[in-house]
């Protein structure tokens, strides 16, 4: 083979990294899979690539290099009004340029090669271009060029290459790297041409192996959509999403710990007179995920794989943006794209900024939030791309939608508003790029929002962004993980919801202290256990009951597709506790069982069916007393059901679970006999032996909340059955002190800074070191004063579980005193 620096054309399999400044980036990585993963099982269509050569001579030949310079001479990208005009002058030219017959003629036998190899005279292919600059870490040119589908025959595929070289002119790729500051002529382009997944037939989508809100590297994010995938990068459809735990994928697990269903309402699929149509998916697919769970599983072994194999060649962690389809003729998966994830990957590994709101305003608005930023500005609604041009810097972005078009305006807006799009649309791409927060998929944005209206665009409060009337202060608190002391107690993290476990995974903290399912229960869940056990007889009831007709059509509405109503709690709060697992893997999780109390599981649907009327719900049927109770033991035995599935399923053996409010030893005999009937049995002797990071083994470790005095008073007996204590400051504060901590009245009477209470929790650490249990505290305590995190260090503790907000603050504190304590010895 002739030298790859003067070919014209270079197949995949010819192709390595190293010629990424000959094919660009998008070609480089298609031959880079094609030789390497395919052997390994990894599906990537045959093709080849136009090099940078091949452009350069088709410029040559028709005398354009000069003319380009010409028309970009003064540009100013601020004025979008000019630079659309130049763009479309310089594309002109290109596409009236014409082929020299050697390269023409190289074309043609490639392409008929290509068709041949697939049986077929003229084949169909995808036409991609690739700079030369593109996809590398720090300068994403991801998408700025043009791609076209369903191109059958020379003459089309001619038309549509030119099309690609004039598509490196685009008035967002000119504009973008002028302000990147790459000079126009050192930025080629490639052309790839790769035989056509018949993904119009199947579905399509895009993998990432990072959580690309929070930079979380734990997960694979896979997203689908029926037909051709060009409508999840233009966020013209919310796809359907999984999210799979790599760790759990490795050992083999079915590590799938979360499905969403999208709203896939149309699709793109291959037009009779050549190229692509839109048209309407019926409803009934709609209600269907585009992916099987081992399709899923297949495609997420495959990103793995990717990742793994270009991490290697960067010799550093290098997460992945990948493109797959599935061939609707022979329900084969293939990976057509894959480029280096270039946001998260250029980040400061040892600083995180965090925003926060300083003031309380009123929600207007609500969508997916993209990033974790916040912004203050002016609206400007703008719905037609044609009208860019009214947009001022400093402004908020509203549209239904962006595609590349609208680059030129994005770069100077303070943030971005939608009405469609999903997690990875182009303006959810774009605005991570860009450091800009963004909300996508409001439905009503356009309809809402009005230009001149001043809003705070909020993202940092985990999944949902918010928009608020008016401006709102904020802060932004920056965080030097570099600096932070090591501490020989254990910092760990409370955490609620599953959002905030993703939000907060950057912590610097030894795992979760407190994992509440309440909030998974309020929020994911909504219905009462037992209404969902009950199903079957409450649907006979909603006959003849108005009441119960009402409580089963909320049911119907939530657990669509769930013939099993109880499956629906099981599934949901399984997903809700592995994404907490996951964030802070492989760092133990210690899962506290429902704490509601009757007057809060009466507020869930159908929870007035079930719950007792108390004085005083407090000191009630809570906590171990519902475990084993009739009314109560089948809606526990769900609750373990999900932390089985989470620890056997996923893989997600860091999750310990811990039993709140036990009051006697009777009764925490009579749980854990629960969980022996249910395979979960605790392991004493192996928990003694078994290193805690990593978490090799998948042993069961069980602990219990000492928040009661009983739990001192007879810490001998109960430390008998369990693998520690979790101190719940709060409640022992209330029952040594006789105060309802609902109640304002006596809510000066004193707090866990009592010398009664530090007395119990000093005698409690004592006994689990005389014991060989492991002490630890969750309350809130050690979180609101830090003269009680210095009493706990003082004493010995084992660890110390805070609030997100207060982790930082309390390691310095932490250190300060240890190293007092070790200089006073």
């Amino acid at each position: 083979m002739e030298d790859k620096k003067d070919a014209f054309i270079l197949w995949f399999k010819d192709l390595r990294l190293e010629d990424t400044p000959l094919v660009g980036g998008k070609n480089a990585a298609l031959g880079e899979m094609y030789s390497n993963l395919t052997p390994l099982g990894v599906d990537v269509p045959q093709g080849f690539a136009l090099t940078a050569k091949a452009y350069e001579y088709f410029l040559e030949f028709n005398n354009l290099k000069e003319k380009i310079r010409e028309t970009l001479k003064g540009l100013n990208t601020k004025d979008v009004r000019d630079l659309q005009k130049r763009g479309a002058k310089i594309r002109k030219l290109i596409r009236s340029g014409k082929f020299p017959q050697d390269l023409a003629e190289e074309i043609k036998e490639a392409y008929l090669k290509l068709s041949k190899e697939y049986g077929e005279e003229a084949t169909d292919v995808a036409v991609r271009s690739s700079a030369t600059a593109e996809d590398l870490p720090g300068a994403s040119f991801a998408g700025q060029q043009e791609t076209y589908l369903n191109v059958v025959g020379f003459e089309k595929l001619l038309e549509a290459i030119k099309n690609c070289m004039a598509s490196l002119f685009t008035d967002r790729a000119i504009s973008y790297r002028e302000d990147k500051g790459f000079d126009h002529f050192k930025v080629a382009l490639s052309v790839g041409v790769q035989k056509m997944v018949r993904s119009d037939l199947a579905s399509s989508g895009v993998a990432f192996t990072i959580d690309t809100e929070t930079g979380l590297d734990k997960v694979i994010i896979i997203t689908a959509t029926y037909g051709l995938g060009e409508l999840i990068v233009q966020g013209k459809v919310v796809p359907d999403e999984w999210m799979v735990f790599k760790e759990g994928l490795k050992k083999g697990y079915k590590a799938i710990f979360s499905r969403k269903l999208g709203k896939k309402e149309n699709k793109i699929v291959y037009s009779s007179k050549g190229g692509t149509k839109l048209v309407k998916v019926p409803l009934e697919d709609q209600k269907q995920f585009a992916l099987t769970d081992e399709e899923v599983l297949l495609l997420a072994n495959w990103c793995q794989k990717i990742e793994d194999h270009f991490s290697k060649l960067h010799q550093r962690l290098q997460p992945m943006d990948i493109e797959w389809a599935k061939d609707g003729k022979t329900g084969k998966l293939f990976i057509v794209q894959a480029r280096p994830e270039t946001v998260y990957s250029a980040k400061k590994p040892t600083e995180w900024k965090e925003y926060k709101l300083k003031e309380k305003g009123k929600v207007i608005l609500e969508g997916i939030a993209v990033g974790s930023k916040i912004a203050v500005g002016k609206v400007r609604v703008i719905k037609d791309v044609s009208k860019i041009s009214e947009f001022k810097p400093g402004e908020i972005l509203v549209t239904e939608i962006t595609d590349p078009d609208w680059e030129p305006i994005m770069k100077i807006a303070k943030g971005i508003i939608t009405d469609k799009g999903g997690r990875t649309s182009h303006a959810a791409i774009v605005s991570r790029e860009l450091g800009i927060p963004a909300i996508v998929g409001t439905q009503k944005a356009t309809k809402v929002l009005k230009t001149g209206q001043e809003i705070t665009l909020d993202c940092s409060s985990g999944n949902v962004g918010k928009v608020y009337q008016g401006k709102l202060k904020f802060e932004e608190i920056v965080h030097d993980l570099g600096k932070l002391p090591e501490t020989k107690t254990q910092i760990k993290v409370n955490i609620g919801s599953p959002e905030e476990a993703f939000k907060n995974h950057w912590l610097p903290v030894k795992g979760v202290g407190l994992a509440r399912e309440e909030f998974i229960i309020a929020s994911y869940i909504k219905i009462h256990p037992n209404a969902l056990l009950d199903y079957p007889k409450l649907k006979e009831r909603a006959k003849r009951d108005k009441k119960i007709k009402e409580i089963v059509e909320k049911i119907d509405q939530l657990t669509e597709g769930y013939e099993d109503k109880s499956q629906y709690y099981v599934d949901k709060l399984a997903e809700g506790i592995a994404k907490i697992a996951v964030a802070f893997w492989p760092y133990e999780v210690m899962l506290r069982f429902s704490d509601f109390k009757t007057n809060e599981y009466k507020n869930l649907i159908g929870g007035e069916l079930y719950e007792p009327k108390e004085e005083n719900p407090m000191l009630g049927w809570r906590g171990a007393s519902r475990y084993y109770h009739p009314d109560f033991k089948s809606a526990f035995e769900l609750e373990l059901l999900a932390l089985k599935k989470v620890r056997e399923e996923f893989g997600l053996v860091n999750v310990m679970p811990f039993i709140p409010f036990c009051r006697t030893v009777e009764e925490l005999q009579k749980v854990l006999a629960i969980f022996e009937d249910l395979g979960l049995e605790r392991d004493a002797l192996h928990n003694q032996t078994c290193s805690k990071l990593p978490l090799e083994c998948n042993h069961l470790k069980i602990y219990l909340m000492c928040e009661i005095p009983s739990n001192v008073i007879l810490a001998d007996e109960f430390l008998e059955y369990v693998d520690g204590y979790s101190i719940g400051s709060n409640d022992l504060t209330q029952l040594t002190l006789g105060i309802d901590r609902d109640s304002e009245l006596v809510a000066n009477v004193g707090n866990e800074l009592n010398d009664a209470v530090k007395s119990l929790i000093s005698q409690v650490i004592k006994k689990c070191k005389e014991k060989g249990k492991s002490s630890g505290i969750c309350g809130q305590a050690p979180s609101d004063y830090p003269e009680f995190a210095e009493f706990l260090v003082k004493e010995g503790i084992d660890s110390m579980s805070l609030n997100p907000d207060v982790v930082i603050k309390t390691i310095e504190l932490v250190a300060k005193v240890e190293n007092k304590l070790k200089n006073e010895d």
